[in-house]
């Protein structure tokens, strides 16, 4: 009579389980993969407190007191002057683009006010369609403006120092004067959703066809390796097309997201962005073996997408190494040029560079899947 439990034949499951775990190497460098991924994201690369966000600064005459506010602002910690001698125009082309978070504006009359005791004024601009980068740094400005001020006349008459006192910085919220956080997450949620969605349904369907064995009998069709590939990937545009569609309506209706942009220009990256995807999809299924592995590697994508995209958390917050990674991923242009469509209502020339970037990430998965593809034939 056999036991209930016996140690050799336990053993011998033990070893035939360790040895399958050891050939399934995607399954093996997951487990080890994804903590370690996760203890560097959270340890290192997350902070909700972004500083040396770049700024841009408007001073037709750069006198003391302008000097001394720059220095003060830049002391903080929260402000780089990236362009510290912009013109008007161009502050204004920057914070559209988002190549600056704000934009610092001293009237050419800030110095003989002080010096006059009148009330000074200076305007801060602010790109608040991601609340969280610009409310720590918008905490500080007005004590530490009028401190820097003071400091500056304390050697001038009361007067000046009565009028450093009564400084008033005029902070303008651009995009999102409310600071309403669904602005910035809804038009991101497009993105992750697409990602999810589109990379992993390519990546499954795809392999599931290897797994079946339909995948030979499709290959002994007089087909040729680029017209399997987009027959395959084209039908997953329509269901791109449908959660676009969801979501955006959605946004309008349900949310209140506001959508100052171009429609067609917006449909047009969006459109882009899920060929990407769709071709990264396929380069996994031709490296998964099997519809878990390729469920594994979509996720090992997605993690640091959705953490280094700057979608849950500040893009620059983030250290150097990690906004590199970051640039390195679809996720992240197609966040800044969505966002700039709908909320700064930017045009071509504004979201140029995002939509370049992802059409580059499109070709070369393309490329890519197109060569695994035909060294699977081999």
């Amino acid at each position: 009579m056999n036991r209930i439990l016996s140690p050799r034949r336990l053993f011998t499951i033990i070893r035939k389980e360790s040895i399958q775990m050891r050939r399934d190497r995607v399954t093996f460098a997951m487990m080890l993969g994804v903590p370690l991924m996760l203890l560097m994201l959270f340890g290192f690369a997350i902070n909700n407190d972004p500083k040396g966000l770049p700024a841009a600064l408007v001073a037709p005459v750069e006198d003391r007191y302008t000097r001394a506010i720059v220095s003060a602002l830049e002391l903080t910690g929260y402000y780089r002057f990236a362009y510290p001698h912009a013109s008007a125009d161009q502050a204004e082309a920057l914070i559209a683009r988002g190549e600056v978070s704000f934009v610092v504006t001293v009237p050419s009359d800030f110095g003989k006010r002080v010096a006059r005791g009148d009330h000074p004024q200076i305007l801060i601009e602010a790109d608040a369609t991601d609340p969280a980068v610009a409310s720590g740094a918008i905490g500080t400005l007005g004590t530490v403006a009028a401190q820097a001020l003071l400091r500056e006349t304390g050697s001038e008459a009361a007067a000046a120092q009565a009028a450093a006192s009564q400084l008033d910085v005029v902070v303008h919220k651009r995009y999102n004067p409310e600071g309403i956080t669904q602005y910035n997450i809804v038009p991101g949620l497009l993105g992750v959703i697409l990602q999810m969605t589109m990379v992993m349904m390519t990546a499954i369907a795809l392999t599931r066809e290897s797994e079946r064995g339909t995948m030979e009998n499709l290959l002994s069709m007089p087909v040729t390796p680029l017209e399997v590939m987009l027959g395959k990937v084209l039908p997953f545009f329509v269901v791109g097309a449908v959660q676009v569609l969801v979501v955006l309506v959605a946004a309008r209706t349900i949310f209140g997201v506001p959508f100052v942009g171009n429609l067609v220009l917006l449909l047009a990256g969006v459109f882009i962005f899920v060929m990407a995807l769709v071709n990264l999809g396929y380069v996994f299924s031709t490296l998964a073996r099997t519809q878990m592995q390729a469920m594994q590697l979509t996720f090992f994508f997605f993690l640091p997408s959705i953490l280094l995209s700057g979608f849950m958390f500040p893009f620059r917050g983030m250290p150097v190494w990690a906004q590199w990674v970051g640039e390195a991923l679809p996720l992240t242009h197609f966040l800044r040029m969505i966002r700039a469509v709908m909320l700064k209502g930017a045009d071509l020339a504004a979201v140029a560079q995002p939509i370049a970037a992802l059409l580059g990430f499109a070709i070369f998965f393309a490329l890519l899947a197109l060569s695994r593809f035909r060294q699977t034939l081999d």
